[in-house]
């Protein structure tokens, strides 16, 4: 009977492929660009205007913060590839980076 007991708690790991360092460091990068509700909200608010392209100007009034406050968070979002800065003008305008959250779409499958 221990010996049922031990096969039933010790699973075999999987046989798929193991995520590479490179790709998991990415996708680190990106979940911890996402993981603020500030930013969450700001990559929504951008992905839900007309052609996925806001115009900085209107930014922290929609979402309650302070200019520097929005600098920050919007430099998070650009680095991580999240989103693209426009300059037209004096204004800056963000839009969504097309492909970005693939990599998130992906690991989001697999573990389905």
């Amino acid at each position: 009977m221990s010996r049922t007991l031990a096969t039933i708690e010790c699973a075999p790991a999987s046989s798929a492929q193991l995520m590479s360092a490179a790709e998991a460091e990415l996708l680190a990068n990106l979940l911890k660009a996402l993981a603020d509700p500030v930013r969450l909200r700001l990559l929504r608010l951008v992905a839900e205007s007309p052609g996925t392209t806001a115009c900085g100007c209107h930014l922290p009034a929609a979402l309650g913060i302070s200019q520097p406050t929005l600098s920050h968070h919007l430099k998070k979002l650009i680095d991580a590839g999240l989103l693209i800065r426009e300059q037209r003008g004096r204004w800056a305008h963000y839009r969504l980076a097309s492909t970005s959250l693939d990599p998130v779409q992906g690991l989001l499958d697999t573990c389905r």
